[in-house]
């Protein structure tokens, strides 16, 4: 996306919480742990093919984990009590430090590098941060296909998760998009972190949430929706300005 002039957007496609690998030095600490590492609290499945299909089709950057969110979650930030997961949070500090600094530190330096990197090229930078949410939390029913999870006060995020949630009702009525669910999108993570560095006049972050439910559909029902969700993007980005008004 983009042609390297001025005006233009550069489109950022991040996926924090794309895999549930642990280092082989960490393996102890995860024995008999492989089916939580499995469900939704070691990872967000279908969260990085989701990113990858948008950085893809859309010419976007894309910086993708593998590593498990329960080793250190890159969409917690330093101090927050879910940074690591109970049992990683006992082991010595210089150990835990050793983790943020080899995955938590690298990981982010390279997403607010590309940012960075796309508004010296572009003049604005669009970042979508790819996850997926478990249908049922403590017992209670998820109640959404999608959600656009942003901050209301940056008008930038605000009108594209507005047109985004009409451009993807133009293409598919039946799926139920709901915005700042099931997660407020000023909340602790990467996007908000990039906004206390990037001003909104540059920087429009956004945080994408399938519920997987769909990830797990038979058929060719995820990779249909995959499809709608890309081209509801492409129909927003089609228009940047409106994103970032002068």
């Amino acid at each position: 996306m983009g042609t390297g002039r001025k005006g233009r957007v550069g489109l950022i496609i991040s996926c924090e919480h794309g895999g549930n690998d642990v280092p082989l030095e960490f393996a102890a600490s995860f024995l008999g742990r492989q089916a939580l590492l499995d469900s939704h609290r070691g990872f967000d499945p279908g969260a990085l093919l989701m990113a990858t299909t948008l950085a893809n089709a859309l010419s976007g950057s894309l910086v993708g984990a593998h590593i498990s969110r329960l080793l250190v979650d890159l969409n917690r930030s330093l101090g927050h009590p879910k940074l690591h997961d109970p049992f990683i949070r006992r082991l010595p500090a210089s150990v835990r430090q050793r983790v943020v600094a080899t995955y938590h530190t690298p990981y982010r330096d390279r997403v607010e590098a590309l940012v960075s990197a796309a508004i010296d090229e572009h003049g604005h930078a669009i970042h979508i941060s790819s996850h997926s949410f478990t249908p049922v939390l403590d017992g209670k029913l998820r109640r959404a296909d999608i959600g656009l999870l942003y901050d209301p006060g940056r008008p930038g995020e605000l009108a594209l998760c507005a047109a985004w949630k009409q451009a993807l009702a133009d293409l598919a009525p039946s799926l139920v998009v709901r915005r700042n669910y099931p997660y407020q999108g000023d909340g602790d993570g990467v996007t908000r972190w990039l906004r206390g560095r990037f001003d909104s006049g540059s920087y429009v972050g956004v945080e994408l949430e399938i519920n997987q439910r769909l990830v797990g559909a038979k058929g060719e029902a995820w990779s249909d929706l995959r499809e709608t969700v890309v081209a509801s993007l492409q129909s927003v980005l089609a228009a940047p300005a409106a994103l970032f008004p002068r």
